[in-house]
């Protein structure tokens, strides 16, 4: 049995990715040209999404429909598999592993928090904010409260956090400031969709060698290692009961939430 899947190429304010979605609209996943992150929906739906991006970059289309195998069936052979591996950077791909998804054993970041949903928490995966192309990466809603989540990239290199300070190999970066202001504007579009008296914390969960310095200076922004995501959550006391959880979740699962 076969399946068309629809990849597109999504290109602004520096983000480079491919969505693919199924003939019924259904999203399959999406692979981050910068990164090199592939993020399937659903893990058995990854060796058709990883067919479909190696066909979409070699033939050099703004749209291509591909027909597929059924997800599950079949793989990429090794020519394939190297040629997507070289155009999304090589070494440090983070795939997903089937096989080790399954056991519970996922390696990237959305996985990592879509494992805390069994224990009451809700997460939504690139969300739209606003009308000029600009993605959340992760919003998590749970007992611990509601956070957005970026991933930062930067495996072998020195992070080092210091108060309202972030370097990456002794360079600053401006990762804190732009994750207190996103989370400040999902804040505000979900008290103007109804959410009274909502608070949203900025999270950035960094790839590299954390350093997190004590300092005298408190610093909104949550920074955490990957390895670490599922703890750092299930940490966090508890603000918000499960009915707040699902009252918040069904107000951001709505489109119209977002595109004010």
């Amino acid at each position: 049995m076969e399946d068309v899947l629809t990849v597109r190429r999504w290109r602004r304010y520096g983000a480079d990715r491919l969505f693919v979605t199924q003939e019924t609209g259904r999203r399959v996943g999406s692979v981050d040209l910068q990164s090199g992150e592939v993020v399937a929906d659903d893990p058995i739906l990854e060796l058709g999404l990883r067919r479909a991006a190696q066909a979409y970059l070699r033939a050099d289309v703004t749209e291509l429909a591909l027909p597929v195998a059924t997800p599950g069936i079949g793989a990429l052979d090794a020519a394939d598999d190297a040629a997507l591996q070289a155009w999304l950077g090589g070494d440090d791909w983070d795939t997903i592993d089937l096989a080790g998804v399954r056991a519970g054993r996922g390696s990237t970041v959305r996985t990592r928090l879509e494992r805390l949903t069994d224990e009451g928490w809700q997460v939504i995966h690139d969300v739209p904010l606003g009308r000029q192309g600009t993605l959340v990466e992760h919003l998590l809603i749970g007992p611990g409260g509601v956070f957005t989540v970026a991933e930062r990239r930067h495996p072998g290199l020195k992070i080092v956090v210091d108060g309202r300070s972030l370097e990456v190999d002794g360079r600053s970066v401006a990762y804190l400031r732009d994750a207190k202001l996103e989370a400040a504007r999902v804040r505000g579009l979900l008290l103007t969709a109804g959410c009274a008296d909502v608070n949203v914390r900025g999270v950035v969960v960094v790839h590299g060698d954390l350093e997190l310095r004590p300092s005298a200076v408190q610093c909104e922004t949550v920074v955490m290692s990957r390895q670490d995501v599922q703890a750092a959550f299930r940490r966090m006391p508890e603000r918000l009961d499960i009915h707040r959880v699902a009252a918040i979740a069904h107000v951001a699962r709505q489109r119209a939430t977002w595109s004010r």
